[in-house]
């Protein structure tokens, strides 16, 4: 046994071994101990081998999924060893075989993997003159990607492609894998990483799986030819799946070429900042994905997570999902449910996951009651085919593309019982009727029970013992039971089977013969249920391509659909491409943060406009903190992104020109185990804004400097707006509480001030939330302090410390004791809306801080006019 279990180890050294034996799955030795910490199971000792007693640990067989889902989440590998061989066929140990390595990179478990979350394989290849060759794919979608990139390049696509493990060849410099490693623990990737033998890594091999699976001569027709690099890294990543899988992907049926030009840039740090599909705590809600996904299927939330985080420069795609979700939205009013995109995303509840069945499909690894789920797609499918009516082109397309292969609904209905049992192994999965012999085996089996009491009754006036049971059980088979009371009464030809306290068992040839059959015949057919079901997978093999791209028609439709709903209940607009550089949106919302107010305290989100193009592309937005300046930002680049990516925006109005990238840098933060501060991060990220941004880049800069002493911060912030003005000329919302910095519109002639409006009435404040042009007069930082509930014996210190400080700006070599005791505090001042009557004085005020007063004064007062 050990024997058997150190050869397959040896095939599998750096991957935990699970070895069946019986009701569990036991490893050994390293792996034992391993995974006795990991999952916290018990750690025994049983027998020795070399003098040594054999640690282990086991799960049982039934429970090994959840196990699993552990052991991946932690990024560990694990192969399966199964028993393939028949008990007692030959001398020694069944024979076992490993039929899978589950790794996090090649999931196709739906048990392990999210239905909304794709797991990404990446394969890096180190080339000559710093180049490098990716190569990726998820293997539930069977596509190939290819790119090539140099190593200063490299933190971006991982970045971009965010995979869930990443292989490299051993034949790498220790320069690059020590550069892979910074990367990983910078973040740049945070998937576990697995080391691969250098010759699978080979150009020419690489170009060779790809023709083969293709079935193609040339690899011109997917412009994927010549790219040595990215060829070298797709031989390492087929041959890496192939060996985790057991066989060939027989499902990759297209190679896609990615550039760095091709889609829009959202650095992690964008996505991030952006929130755009986790929070900035890690959660999943709320955030623009969690937002918009009223998906029906799993495959439609995956794909729109790729639109969402993969959109296109070029504005075709986005045109033709634009307009075949104006299309899908028909009539409909705001919230309605009239519009064709109603009934179709009830046509498409209970769709089952296409994508992912017809991978197991071809990997063979598909479940019975995957089989009846895709049987009844199907025919979902081909009256949607039938059904539909699509003047839009796009749309047209789509159902097109909804015909099922010919004949593969009515095997699978033919075929496969309607309600299966989970497992080929446990029977009852082949359809009554599909298979004569079969159908014959199964009648035996329905036959006992009525040849059981038949015995019984015949036995019972044959010997005259009234209580004389005929039997059954899986240890000792079929046997005839007599209490002790009537041994006397037993004939002849009764054999003794077992001996039990108070009665016998007994044989006789008679069910000996029966039991021979009957038994024979569950066992031949569980035996032709696992063969017919292997026959049934060899045919739908071939409809696996037609497959494949129904399933990408299906989830494209709910995709669709999904934006059509969203855009109607949530009261969006359809974009405008415009040639020429411009962001213009009017009555622009944050989606949600909109969404929240409504759902939390219907509050209703206040709009605002802007206006970015050739003339104006910089704004230096001031106002106090939890003004609304941060929303403000993110709320112009996610309306940006949904345009991009081809979706309908919260906003009134919307024209939006080309965009390369949206880059952001928001917030405080550190990286402390990278030795990096918050304020180096900070400059970090600028630096790599400065280096990547372009003329049709949207950057975001949000309180850039203040991570350093007052001076140092102004003089960085200064020249950072300056060289995104004049050198970069970037879109850019440039938010900061210098207040010196809006002197910059007067010497630029690009730039311009806003400000987020607010009101103070004595010590409070009221954040009215609207962008409106030019510069704030304060931050009312002590104010907010107040609202955060800071003592009053600081808020009052603070005030006295402020005013003086006021005071003296202008003087020279005055100096002001930060720490000098405040004096003692005034009795109750007037209230809010005597503060602000006050504050209405035409003689003292200039016009926009009178407006400002009138403005708070309504607020206050609630009067409307």
């Amino acid at each position: 046994m050990m024997q058997q279990y150190l050869g397959l180890k040896a095939a599998y050294p750096d991957t935990l071994l699970f070895y069946r034996m019986g009701d569990f799955y036991e490893v050994f030795w390293q792996d034992a101990e391993k995974a006795a910490r990991l999952l916290d199971i018990t750690l025994t000792q049983r027998g020795q081998s070399g003098g040594q007693p054999v640690v282990m640990a086991g799960v049982p067989f039934h429970a090994l999924e959840n196990y699993l889902a552990r052991l991946i989440k932690m990024g560990e590998s694990v192969a399966i060893a199964e028993q393939v061989g028949e008990v007692g066929a030959a001398k020694g140990p069944v024979e076992r075989k490993v039929v899978r390595v589950v790794t996090p990179g090649t999931l196709t478990d739906t048990e392990l993997l999210s239905d909304k979350a794709e797991s990404m394989l990446l394969a890096v290849h180190q080339g000559p003159r710093a180049r490098c060759g990716l190569a990726w794919l998820s293997v539930t979608q069977g596509r190939v990607h290819l790119a090539e990139c140099t190593q200063d390049e490299l933190a971006h696509w991982l970045g971009r492609v965010a995979p869930s493990e990443v292989i490299y060849s051993a034949g790498v410099t220790e320069r690059f894998e020590q550069q892979l490693q910074v990367l990983r623990q910078s973040g740049a990737f945070t998937c576990p990483m697995s080391l691969r033998p250098d010759w699978q890594f080979d150009s020419a091999l690489g170009e060779r799986k790809l023709l083969e699976y293709l079935g193609a001569a040339s690899l011109q027709a997917w412009g994927a030819h010549g790219l040595g690099e990215a060829h070298a890294a797709a031989a390492g990543l087929l041959a890496y799946a192939e060996h985790t899988q057991g066989r060939q992907l027989t499902h990759i049926h297209t190679v896609q070429v990615q550039r760095g030009d091709d889609l829009i840039d959202l650095p992690a740090t964008t996505r991030r900042n952006l929130e755009l599909v986790k929070t900035l705590r890690g959660d999943e809600a709320p955030t623009l994905f969690s937002l918009l996904d009223t998906c029906m299927t799993g495959m439609g939330s995956r794909l729109l997570k790729t639109w969402l985080l993969e959109p296109q420069r070029d504005r075709t795609e986005a045109r033709r999902r634009l307009s075949a979700t104006t299309a899908l939205r028909g009539a409909g009013g705001a919230g309605g449910g009239s519009g064709p995109w109603a009934q179709l995303r009830g046509e498409l509840k209970g769709v089952s996951d296409v994508e992912r069945i017809t991978a197991r499909i071809a990997l063979r690894q598909v479940r019975p009651r995957e089989l009846v789920g895709l049987g009844k797609t199907l025919q979902k499918a081909e009256l949607l085919a039938l059904n539909a009516q699509a003047p839009e082109p796009y749309l047209a397309q789509i159902f097109s593309q909804l015909q099922p292969p010919a004949g593969c609904t009515d095997l699978l209905r033919r075929a496969i019982a309607e309600e299966p049992a989970a497992l080929v192994r446990d029977g009852g999965v082949i359809a009554e009727g599909f298979d004569t012999e079969l159908d014959e085996l199964r009648a035996i089996q329905t036959n006992c029970d009525s040849f059981l009491l038949e015995l019984e009754t015949r036995e019972k006036a044959r010997t005259g013992i009234p209580n004389l049971r005929v039997q059954f059980n899986k240890v000792h088979g079929f046997y005839i039971e007599v209490t002790s009371s009537h041994l006397a009464s037993v004939p002849d030809d009764y054999r003794r089977r077992q001996t039990l306290k108070n009665a016998e068992r007994f044989i006789t040839p008679e069910l000996k013969a029966f039991e021979d059959k009957a038994l024979s015949a569950n066992e031949r057919a569980l035996a032709r249920e696992k063969w017919l079901y292997e026959q049934i997978l060899d045919q739908l093999q071939p409809h696996v391509p037609a497959l494949t791209q129904l399933a990408q028609a299906l989830a494209t439709l709910d995709v669709l659909c999904t934006l059509a709903e969203r855009s109607l209940t949530l009261n969006w607009c359809a974009p405008q491409f415009a040639p020429e550089p411009c962001i213009d949106i009017e009555g622009g919302r944050h989606p949600v943060v909109e969404a929240r107010l409504a759902e939390t305290s219907n509050a209703s989100f206040i709009a605002n406009h802007t206006r970015l193009n050739a003339n104006t592309r910089m704004q230096i937005i001031t106002g106090p903190n939890m003004g609304g300046k941060s929303t403000y930002m993110r709320q112009v680049a996610l309306i940006t992104l949904l345009a991009c990516m081809g979706s309908h925006v919260p906003a009134t109005h919307c024209r939006i020109g080309p965009i390369d990238a949206i880059h952001t840098r928001i917030g405080a933060a550190d990286d402390l185990a990278n030795a990096q501060s918050t304020f180096m991060l900070e400059m970090t990220e600028a630096a790599q804004i400065l280096h990547a941004a372009t003329p049709h880049s949207l950057v975001l800069m949000d309180e850039i400097g203040r991570g350093t002493s007052t001076f140092d911060g102004l003089a960085l912030a200064s020249g950072i707006a300056t060289h995104l003005h004049d050198k970069t000329r970037a879109f850019t919302l440039f938010a900061t509480h210098y207040f010196e910095l809006t002197e910059l519109p007067t010497k630029a002639r690009h730039a311009v001030n806003m400000h987020v409006s607010a009101a103070e009435a004595g010590s409070d404040i009221v954040f009215l939330h609207e962008i409106q042009p030019g510069p704030a007069s304060r931050s009312y930082g002590i104010q907010v302090a107040k609202l955060a509930g800071m003592p009053s014996p600081v808020l009052h210190h603070a005030r006295h410390t402020l005013a003086a400080l006021e005071e003296r700006a202008g003087e020279n070599d005055v100096q002001v004791d930060l720490f000098a005791a405040p004096p003692e505090p005034e009795g109750p001042g007037t209230s809010p809306v005597e503060a602000a009557l006050a504050a209405i004085n035409p003689d003292a005020l200039s016009p926009r801080e009178a407006l400002d007063a009138l403005y708070q004064l309504k607020r206050l007062t609630g009067f409307a006019g």
